[in-house]
Order: C-alpha cells, then structure tokens, then sequence
C-alpha cells in the first residue's frame, strides 16, 4: 500500500465514527418526533369528537330554531331564549373557537408542516407520522 492509499484509508476510517454519529442523531430525531407526533393522536381525536358533537348539536338546534314558526313572529333574543338547545351549543361551539380547537384539531399535522419547513434545509422532510424523508443532494455545477 503506497502512501496515498494510506492517507485515503486514514480519512475514510476517521469519518466512520462522524457519519455514525450523525445515523444515530438522525435516527434519535425521527423516534423523537415520530413519539410526539403520536403522543398527540389521542388527545387530537378526543378534540376532534368534540368539536363533531358540538357542531351536530348546533345545526339540530339551529334546524329546530329556523323551523319553528315561533321564531319569525317574536324578538331575536326571545326566539333564543325560546330555544336554549340551540343558545348552550352555539355559546359552547364559540367558546371552543375561542380556546383554540381549531388548532388542537390539527395538532400533529401543525408539528409536521414545521418541521418539514425546517427540514428543508437539510434536504431532508417527514411525512405525517414523523418519519424522515432523506432527498438527495442538489448537484452544483
């Protein structure tokens, strides 16, 4: 072996530990998020079923209130105070609004939207579940 094969044997043996090093931080990373991203899951459905019973109650309660003959012939708060099925689900549906279901319906899909942003950079995106998409390199020319 001359001493260029040497010096070559040399560079590569000492980038082994480096490019490990770097499959293990990668791979650490994906369990991490894959983790969290399913961590959310149950708390994102149970949201999720809130917001449907709610939305459902207030569209029977608005069903009911736009069909009741009642409605057109008294005021708009007495008509609501006529129908308090509908006035508890909309107050309950606003007030969801308010909290931020809206963004804890959608949760984990924020989190990988985020870190694909921020993968990007490394040639790199997730899918939904968290895990790494590897691209290849851009050639330069």
């Amino acid at each position: 072996m001359n001493s260029l094969e040497q010096a070559e044997a040399t560079r590569v043996v000492s980038l082994l530990p480096t490019v490990s090093g770097y499959c293990r931080d990668l791979k650490a990373f994906e369990r991490r998020l894959t983790e969290y991203i399913h961590c959310l899951q149950p708390a994102t459905g149970r949201w999720r079923m809130l917001l449907i019973v709610v939305s459902v109650c207030t569209a029977t309660g608005a069903w009911n209130w736009l069909i009741d003959p009642e409605t057109q012939k008294v005021s708009f708060f007495t008509s609501l105070w006529n129908h308090p099925f509908f006035t508890i689900s909309c107050i309950t549906l606003i007030g969801l609004f308010f909290a931020g279901i809206h963004k804890r319906v959608v949760a984990p899909s924020i989190i990988a939207a985020r870190c694909r942003t921020v993968l990007s950079e490394y040639n790199m995106s997730c899918d939904d579940t968290g895990k790494l998409i590897l691209k290849p390199r851009p050639h330069v020319q």
